[in-house]
């Protein structure tokens, strides 16, 4: 995880720009979080989550959280796919890189996901290194992250598997695609 922190501010910057907001409470999910720190820097959100999983990450995100001087603005709650801990209609902002990608670890639960947002919430979840970041940067960690999604399982999906997805969740109305830097579903309630 900690491979991908010269890549959180460029993705960060596209995640502000769909966004549009400073202010809000924000939520990053599962076990490839750490843009949250990135949006904290930036003083982006009111109040900044993390729903981590699988619970051996959770001291992670703590000496992270204490890295950035951001234990006491950045709450490491223990969830899972499903977010349990994390109150319906309390999010603004909902981010989860890596979702798509690792089934032999979670599956994505989209409906949970649209479940926590508040009206006129959107979620950012997916997985690549976003639209913004520079190609050098992409490859001063590309083969290395190949590397590691490949040990953890990662696969190939598609936008029309997407697609699937979000239609037995019964959200395709809720959602937009955008393969512009990764694979990213773009979810507004």
């Amino acid at each position: 995880n900690l491979l991908w922190e010269p890549i959180r501010p460029f993705l960060v910057q596209q995640i502000e720009e769909l966004y549009g907001r400073r202010n809000g409470h924000i939520l990053e999910i599962g076990p490839f979080s750490g843009l949250i720190f990135a949006l904290a820097h930036k003083n982006v959100g009111e109040s900044l989550s993390i729903a981590a999983f699988p619970k051996t990450a959770i001291p992670l995100y703590r000496q992270e959280a204490r890295k950035h001087r951001l234990e006491n603005r950045v709450r490491i709650i223990e969830s899972d796919r499903s977010l349990i801990n994390i109150a319906d209609d309390s999010i603004d902002l909902a981010i989860f890189r890596g979702a798509l990608f690792f089934p032999a670890l979670f599956q994505v639960d989209f409906g949970a996901i649209y479940r926590k947002l508040k009206t006129a919430g959107i979620a950012f979840v997916g997985g690549g290194f976003g639209k913004h970041t520079p190609a050098e940067v992409i490859s001063r960690i590309g083969k290395r992250s190949e590397q590691l999604n490949a040990a953890m399982g990662r696969v190939r999906v598609t936008v029309e598997s997407v697609w699937d997805q979000l239609r037995s969740s019964h959200l395709e109305e809720k959602c937009e695609i955008t393969t512009d830097g990764g694979l990213w579903v773009v979810m507004k309630k």
